[in-house]
C-alpha cells in the first residue's frame, strides 16, 4: 500500500503463488504439506552428506519458514488491510481500498469490502454535497426575503401588494424546497407507500399542463394521449408529483414562445410518457448524471428550481417499478427528451442507495447547467483524513512497538553480499581446522554488517568493532579452543550490542535475543529485496556477466591445470572438493553462515527498540525501606570478614581444630560462594540504587554511605576470593578454568569499582558499556598471555619446587603449550609431548601456535612416554 495524497491509500496489487487456490483450507493444506516435504527432504540430503544434526536442523527450519512465507504471501494481507482500512473510515477516510488478489474466501471477503468501501464514500460525498447545495438553496430564498422584511421595517418601502407578494415568493420557494427534501427523505427511509387506482392520463395531464401555465412562463403545451381514454393504476397524487417536476424542468429550459410537447402512449405490459422541450438540450454524457440532487441548477432559473425536481422524478418512478431516462430529441428538432416507462401493475419497490456516479463537487454560489454539463470533469476532491498505514504483515502486529517495520526499503544488494559470505564460509571452512580462512571469514562477515549498519558512525560501535577483530584474530594466533571459542562468543556480544547501540544492560540482553529473531522479523524485508529483482533494468546483463566469467575461468583453468602440475597444485589449494557429501555440507554451510550474516546485517540495519522498558523508576516513599535491607547485607559481610580475620589470626591449627578441614580444602570450599555473593552484590546495589530516593542531601549521604560501604567490603570479599584460588592452584595446580575463574572475580572486583565511582558522582549511565568493554578487554589480554602457555609453565615451575605434576592434563593442552613443556629436561619432555601429533595444515588453517609447535614435536617425542612408563609418577 502506497500514500499518494493525504488520507489516500492506493493498494498495489501483488499476484501471490496461491492466488488460484479457491480455499483457505486448501492453502493451508498445501503449506503444510510443502513444508513438511522440504523439511523431509532436506533431512535426508543432509543425512546422506553427513552434515552435523546442529547445523541441519537450523538450515532445514530456516529454509521451510522462507518458502511458506513465500507461499504465503497474500494470504492474510487482505484482513490486516481491512482492519487498518476500518480504523481509517472511523475517522472520515473512505478512499483506502484493500489488495484482494486471490479467489479464496479471503479474496471475495476483500472484494466485497470494496464494494462496501465504494458505497460509504459516494453516500460520504452525497452527504457533503447536499449539505453544500442545500445551504445554497437556502441562502438565496432567505436573503431576498430578509431584504424585503428589512427594507418594510426600516421604511424603505412600503408594504404594497408588491413587496408582499416578493416576500410570499421567496417564501414559497422556502416551502417547495422544504416540501422536496421531505419527499426524498421518506422516499430514503423507505416510508413513502404507493396508494393505487385507476387514473385517467389525459386529465391528469391536462390538470398538470394548467398548473404549470400558472408559472406565467411563455411556452405553449402541446398534449398528446394515445388512446385518448387511457387509463392506468397508479397512485395519482406521486404520478401528478412527477409530471407537474418534469413540466417545470421543460418549461423552465425553453425559451420564449418555445413548446413543450408531453406524449403518453399505451405499450406492451405498460404506458410511456414522454416531455420533450426546445432547450438547449442535454449532452449524451450528462443523461445519467442530472437525475442526482441538484443537478438541475443553472444560473438563469432566476430563483425558480430547487434542484431536486428530476431527482424526486427518479425515485417517483422508482417507487412505480418504471424506469426514467433522457433520450435523443426527435428528427429535425433540438432540445431535451425525457422518457418515463411505467407499468400496467406497479411492483412493490425495495428501497436500495444506487452506486453513486461520479459529480463534481459544488461550492455555495456555483451551480451546473444541464446544457453545460459536459465540459465540467467528473473529479473526485481528496479527503483530509490522516493516511492510514496498512500494516506488510503479521510481523507487525507480532513484534509490535519493540521493532516495528520501519519501512526499511529491500536492497538485494545486501542480499547478495551476505550470500557471498556463506558462499566464502562453504569454501573455506570444510574439513579445515581454526585459522587464516577462518579469520578471512569473520572479516568479511563483518565488514557487511558494519557497512550496512544505521549506527556504524557510532564511537561505541567503531570500538566494539575494533574490539570484534582482535577477537577474532586469537582463531589466528592461538590454538587452544577454548579461549578462541569465548572470544569468537565475546566478539557475538560485541557486535549485537553496537548494532543496537544499546546503553543498559537488558539492552544488551534483548539485543542478543534479537539476533537470531532478525531471521523472522527480516522475512518481509528480504521479501521486498527479491522483488527488486524484476525492477533492475541490468539484471539480465549481469546474470549474462557472471555466467560468461563463470565459463571463462573454468576453461582456461582446467586448460592451465592439465599443462602445468604448479598450476594445478594452486587451484587444488584454492577451489574445493566437490564430491557429493562434500558438496552437501558446503551447501548447508553456505546457507546457515549467509543466514546468520543476513540477520545481523538486519538487525543493523532496523535495530529494535531495545531501551523501549528502561524508564524512570518511582522510588520508595520512605527511606528505612531499601536501607534496611542494605544495612543488613552490610552487616553480614562484616561478621563474614571477622570470620576471615579469625582464621589469618588462629592459623592452620585453628582452622582444623575448628572445622576439620585442611587450609586447601578450606578456600576450595568457599570460592565458588564468594563469586556468587560478589555478583549477588552488584544486583543488590543496582537495586538499591534504582528505588532509593534522591530529594534532599540526607538521602544522597545515606545512599553513598550504605552502598559505598557495601562495596568497599565486597572488595575485601574479592581479595579473599583470589587469594583462596591462588592457595588452592598452589597446593593442586594451574587449569584453565581456574585461570579463567581468577579473571572472571577481577572483572567483578573493577565492576565494583566502577559502582563506586558511579556512586561519586551519581551518574552510572556510562557504566553498562564500560562493563561491556572491559570483559572483552580482559579476555582479550587472557588471550595475549598466551594461556595455555602460561598454564603449563606455571606447572612445570610447581614440579621444579615440588615434584608434582599431572603429566595427563599436560598432554591435553594446546599446541600453545608445546614451547614451554620442550623446556623441560630430556627424562619428562617426552612424557609432557606424548600425545601431541604433527599436522599439515595448508595456509587457509594457518595457525602461529601450531606452526611454532611443528618444529618442536618429533616422531620420538610424539611416540614414547605412554608406552614406556619411563614418566615418573605425580
Amino acid at each position: 500500500m502506497t500514500a499518494d495524497a493525504p488520507g489516500v491509500v492506493e493498494s498495489v496489487p501483488r499476484s501471490a503463488p496461491l492466488d488460484q487456490v479457491r480455499s483457505v483450507k486448501a492453502k493451508l493444506g498445501l503449506l503444510v504439506a510443502v513444508s513438511t516435504i522440504l523439511a523431509s527432504v532436506l533431512a535426508a540430503v543432509g543425512a546422506v552428506g553427513g552434515v552435523p544434526v546442529w547445523l541441519s536442523i537450523p538450515v532445514t527450519v530456516a529454509l521451510a519458514l522462507a518458502v511458506t512465507q513465500l507461499l504465503a504471501v497474500g494470504m492474510t494481507s487482505p484482513l490486516r488491510e481491512m482492519t487498518a482500512a476500518a480504523r481509517g473510515m472511523a475517522r472520515g477516510n473512505y478512499s483506502v481500498r484493500v489488495t484482494a488478489t486471490s479467489s479464496d474466501e479471503v479474496g471475495e471477503l476483500g472484494r466485497a469490502f470494496n464494494r462496501m468501501a465504494e458505497d460509504l464514500a459516494a453516500v460520504d460525498r452525497q452527504r457533503r454535497e447536499l449539505v453544500a447545495n442545500v445551504s445554497h438553496e437556502l441562502r438565496t430564498p432567505l436573503a431576498a426575503l430578509c431584504a424585503v422584511l428589512e427594507n418594510l421595517v426600516d421604511g424603505v418601502a412600503e408594504p404594497d401588494p408588491v413587496a408582499l407578494r416578493t416576500a410570499l415568493d421567496q417564501a414559497e420557494r422556502l416551502s417547495a424546497l422544504a416540501s422536496d427534501l421531505l419527499d426524498l427523505a421518506r422516499v430514503d427511509a423507505g416510508k413513502a407507500k404507493l396508494t393505487t387506482t385507476q387514473v385517467a392520463v389525459q386529465e391528469l395531464l391536462d390538470r398538470a399542463v394548467a398548473e404549470a401555465r400558472v408559472t406565467g412562463r411563455e411556452v405553449r403545451y402541446d398534449v398528446r394521449v394515445t388512446p385518448p381514454a387511457l387509463t392506468v393504476p397508479a397512485d395519482r397524487a406521486r404520478l401528478q408529483q412527477l409530471i407537474a417536476n418534469l413540466l417545470d424542468n421543460a418549461s423552465r429550459h425553453s425559451p420564449a414562445g418555445g413548446e413543450v410537447r408531453i406524449a403518453a402512449q399505451q405499450t406492451d405490459g405498460g404506458w410511456r410518457l414522454e416531455v420533450a422541450d426546445d432547450g438547449p438540450g442535454i449532452p449524451a454524457a450528462d443523461r445519467d448524471r442530472v437525475f442526482e440532487r441538484f443537478g438541475t441548477l443553472t444560473e438563469t432559473d432566476g430563483g425558480g428550481g430547487t434542484g431536486l425536481g428530476l431527482a424526486i422524478a427518479r425515485w417517483v418512478t422508482d417507487l412505480h417499478g418504471g424506469t426514467i431516462h433522457f433520450v435523443d430529441p426527435e428528427p429535425r428538432r433540438t432540445g431535451a427528451r425525457v422518457r418515463v416507462d411505467l407499468p400496467n401493475r406497479p411492483r412493490p419497490f425495495a428501497h436500495a442507495p444506487r452506486k453513486a456516479q461520479e459529480i463534481p463537487m459544488t461550492e455555495p454560489g456555483d451551480q451546473v447547467r444541464p446544457s453545460t454539463a459536459s465540459a465540467v470533469k467528473t473529479t473526485s476532491t481528496p479527503m483530509t483524513a490522516p493516511t492510514v498505514r496498512v500494516p506488510e504483515s503479521g510481523m507487525d502486529l507480532m513484534f509490535g512497538k519493540f521493532w516495528p517495520d520501519a519501512r526499511v526499503p529491500g536492497n538485494l544488494q545486501v542480499v547478495l553480499w551476505c550470500l557471498g559470505v556463506g558462499l566464502l564460509a562453504g569454501i573455506v571452512l570444510p574439513f579445515r581446522d581454526l585459522g587464516l580462512g577462518t579469520f578471512v571469514v569473520l572479516l568479511a562477515a563483518g565488514a557487511v554488517i558494519l557497512n550496512f549498519s544505521v549506527n556504524r558512525r557510532s564511537r561505541f560501535t567503531l570500538t566494539c568493532a575494533a574490539l570484534c577483530v582482535l577477537l577474532a584474530a586469537t582463531v589466528v594466533v592461538r590454538d587452544a579452543e577454548w579461549i578462541v571459542v569465548l572470544s569468537l562468543f565475546a566478539g557475538g556480544a560485541l557486535c549485537v550490542a553496537a548494532l543496537v547501540n544499546g546503553r543498559s544492560v537488558p539492552a544488551f540482553v534483548l539485543a542478543g535475543i534479537a539476533w537470531p529473531l532478525a531471521g523472522l522479523r527480516g522475512l518481509p524485508w528480504l521479501g521486498r529485496s527479491v522483488r527488486t529483482v524484476g525492477g533492475l533494468r541490468a539484471s539480465a546483463a549481469m546474470v549474462r556477466t557472471v555466467v560468461l566469467s563463470a565459463a571463462a575461468v573454468l576453461v582456461f583453468g582446467l586448460l592451465f591445470s592439465s599443462a602445468d602440475a604448479v598450476f594445478a597444485e594452486w587451484m587444488g589449494a584454492i577451489v574445493p572438493d566437490l564430491e557429493l557429501d562434500s558438496f552437501i555440507l558446503r551447501a548447508f554451510l553456505t546457507i546457515a553462515v549467509g543466514g546468520v550474516v543476513l540477520a545481523a546485517t538486519y538487525l543493523g540495519m532496523n535495530p529494535p527498540n531495545v531501551e523501549v522498558g528502561s524508564g524512570p523508576v518511582r522510588p520508595v516513599a520512605r527511606r528505612y525501606e531499601w536501607l534496611a535491607p542494605v544495612l543488613l547485607v552490610d552487616g553480614v559481610f562484616l561478621v563474614f570478614l571477622a570470620a576471615q580475620a579469625t582464621v589469618s589470626f588462629g592459623g592452620h591449627d585453628y582452622l582444623e581444630r575448628v572445622t576439620g578441614l585442611t587450609y586447601a580444602e578450606y578456600v576450595h570450599q568457599g570460592f565458588g560462594q564468594l563469586t556468587v555473593a560478589t555478583a549477588l552484590t552488584l544486583l543488590v546495589v543496582w537495586a538499591a540504587a534504582r528505588k532509593a530516593p534522591r530529594t534532599t542531601p540526607a538521602d544522597v549521604a545515606w545512599l553513598r554511605g550504605s552502598l559505598g560501604l557495601l562495596c568497599l567490603l565486597t572488595l575485601v570479599v574479592v581479595a579473599s576470593a583470589l587469594y583462596r584460588m591462588h592457595v588452592y592452584q598452589e597446593a593442586y595446580g594451574f587449569t584453565e578454568l581456574r585461570l579463567l575463574v581468577d579473571v572472571f572475580e577481577g572483572w567483578l572486583g573493577l565492576l565494583v569499582i566502577g559502582v563506586m565511582v558511579a556512586g561519586v558522582t551519581l551518574k552510572a549511565g556510562w557504566l553498562p558499556r564500560a562493563a561491556l568493554l572491559s570483559g572483552a578487554g580482559l579476555l582479550l589480554m587472557i588471550a595475549a598471555i598466551n594461556p595455555d602457555a602460561w598454564i603449563a609453565q606455571h606447572n612445570v615451575d610447581r614440579y621444579t619446587e615440588t615434584g608434582k605434576v599431572d603429566w595427563y592434563y599436560l598432554r591435553g593442552l594446546s599446541d600453545d603449550a608445546v614451547p614451554v613443556l620442550a623446556k623441560l629436561p630430556e627424562n619428562v619432555r617426552d612424557c609432557a609431548l606424548s600425545g601431541y601429533e604433527r599436522s599439515s595444515d595448508d595456509w587457509l588453517e594457518w595457525n602461529l601456535g601450531r606452526h611454532r609447535a611443528q618444529s618442536l614435536l618429533t616422531p620420538e617425542a610424539t611416540a614414547r612416554g605412554l608406552t614406556d612408563g619411563s614418566c615418573p609418577s605425580h
